[in-house]
């Protein structure tokens, strides 16, 4: 019953993985964390079976990626998938400016979602209205952006960095090498490594970067590299799905632990409020098994769920 980090591959959707696990592990259970665009590839955390339980848990996760930021072009999707439908002359980019305007948008900010997404308002999702040619007025939504780190400008997408050392997700020699979709043309490209909260739009960013910039923008390729404690160079293929380990429901939960005694736990699993001093969200053990993921505030604890 594990949980799993797949290095999604580029042009799957999250869902196509979904459906390939099923049938690796053969179960109908399986759950994912957080969706990934078809066009972005990286880490994609699988929950298998009764895992499914603490999926809840991790949606929240922080998440890391490098993403290539093509200037000067813009398209519906806000991504690579096109087609373009404004594009203008770029002219000499300068680093630092360009580290400025990523300056402003660290912190906790509202960000407008993609058309093309999967949000719904008055039961629509939007990118089937998008598709069928129209547009959804969609309010902007609370975000935090950790971090935004430039890590070069290149002439076109084509001519950036692919390969990188996994331990700083850095340019290298040698290290992971990504597949970035087909370009849409030769247009001025930033290469960003980003850590942003949970419902951050990385194809948004590429949009409000670009305005920032007063150019159209695009995002030309997006690697995941982690998510919450599950870094891409730990990932599996999904090729390697069957037989992959993972990670326990307890080692997937990254809470601190309070380790119970009988009585605490026998009170937790019947849904009681038993007196602790801690605050805050917490995994509670009983010799080394999960008992149950509270909620404390400095007075009692409330069980968020538990487990038999």
């Amino acid at each position: 019953m594990p949980v799993i980090a797949v290095d999604k591959p580029l042009h799957l959707t999250s869902h196509d993985v979904v459906n390939r696990a099923r049938r690796a592990r053969k179960t109908k259970r399986v759950g994912h964390t957080g969706t990934l665009d078809p066009l972005a590839t990286g880490v994609l955390v699988l929950a298998v079976d009764d895992s499914t339980k603490v999926v809840q848990f991790m949606e929240a996760d922080s998440k890391d990626y490098l993403a290539w930021i093509s200037l000067g072009a813009g398209t519906p999707t806000l991504d690579a998938e096109g087609p373009l439908n404004e594009t203008v002359e770029v002219t000499a980019l300068d680093a630092n400016e360009i580290r400025g305007v990523l300056s402003q948008f660290t912190g906790p900010q509202k960000q407008v979602p993609p058309q093309y997404s999967a949000i719904q308002v008055g039961g629509q999702r939007a990118y089937a209205v998008a598709r069928a040619g129209g547009e959804l007025a969609l309010p902007a939504r609370d975000v935090t952006i950790h971090s935004l780190e430039l890590l070069g400008v290149y002439p076109c997408v084509q001519a950036a960095p692919r390969t990188f050392d996994p331990q700083g997700w850095n340019p290298a020699e040698t290290g992971l090498i990504f597949t970035l979709p087909e370009a849409l043309g030769e247009f001025p490209t930033l290469l960003l490594r980003a850590s942003v909260g949970s419902g951050t739009y990385l194809r948004s960013l590429a949009r409000d970067v670009g305005a920032a910039l007063g150019l159209p923008a695009h995002l030309s390729g997006l690697v995941r590299t982690r998510v919450g404690r599950y870094s891409l160079a730990d990932a599996v293929r999904l090729e390697d799905l069957e037989t992959a380990f993972g990670l326990s429901d307890l080692d997937a939960l990254d809470f601190p632990h309070i380790e119970a005694d009988g009585q605490l736990a026998r009170e937790l699993r019947q849904g009681k409020r038993p007196q602790r001093p801690e605050v805050g969200r917490h995994v509670v053990t009983l010799g080394g098994e999960l008992v149950a993921v509270v909620d404390g505030d400095g007075e009692r604890l409330k069980v968020v769920r538990a487990w038999a």
